[in-house]
């Protein structure tokens, strides 16, 4: 324990997006998996906590980072903006690949997505969101690698990218994310080096 007070308070607003969140994604679980999705979402937030957040609105964007993409498209976006507030929204809506249903092919959506990445880590902007996208692939990686330790190559079937495409993707947003200024991208690259060891893709 310290007597350090905490950055911001999260409030009754914070709670409100946990009900928000755990409604829209109650029948959601982690791919390939029986794990609820929620295990993800307050991962994310966890991080984002631990990692510099500077704001009660930014925790509540991790939280519902994924509604828009896999809960609702822009319908879900503008009742998020309703609700908790433009930065939220703003939040959610740099965290989303795609509002179409169904999704455009994976490889060409992930390009844009990591090229997103790279230029607003570039602009030297947008710290909020990019802190979210970066605990999102974090905690994806851990999950990941997690699971690769405990059952092999069989894992990646999972994925739309299946085994050399997940690699590529998490590889490139290493280096997307190369240059913003917060130890998750560390951590990230570790991680990534371990899961490439893993798969034997070094």
């Amino acid at each position: 324990m310290t007597d350090i007070p905490p950055r911001f308070r999260l409030t009754e607003h914070f709670d409100r997006a946990v009900q928000y969140a755990n409604r829209i994604h109650a029948n959601q679980t982690r791919k390939g998996t029986d794990v609820p999705y929620m295990t993800h979402l307050l991962g994310v937030a966890s991080l984002v906590l631990e990692n510099g957040a500077q704001s009660e609105e930014e925790v509540i964007g991790a939280l519902l980072h994924d509604a828009a993409e896999d809960q609702g498209g822009r319908p879900r976006l503008e009742d998020i903006r309703e609700q908790f507030g433009e930065q939220v929204g703003h939040i959610v809506d740099a965290c989303t690949d795609t509002y179409e249903n169904p999704k455009p092919p994976w490889r060409p959506r992930k390009e844009a997505y990591v090229a997103h990445v790279r230029e607003r880590v570039e602009s030297g902007g947008d710290e909020p969101a990019l802190r979210v996208s970066l605990a999102d692939k974090l905690h994806n990686t851990r999950a990941i690698l997690a699971d690769v330790r405990e059952s092999g190559d069989a894992v990646f079937e999972r994925f739309n990218g299946k085994k050399d495409g997940t690699i590529w993707y998490y590889a490139a947003l290493v280096e997307a994310f190369r240059g913003f200024p917060n130890r998750m991208v560390s951590e990230l690259e570790r991680e990534v080096t371990e899961l490439r060891r893993l798969a034997g893709t070094t």
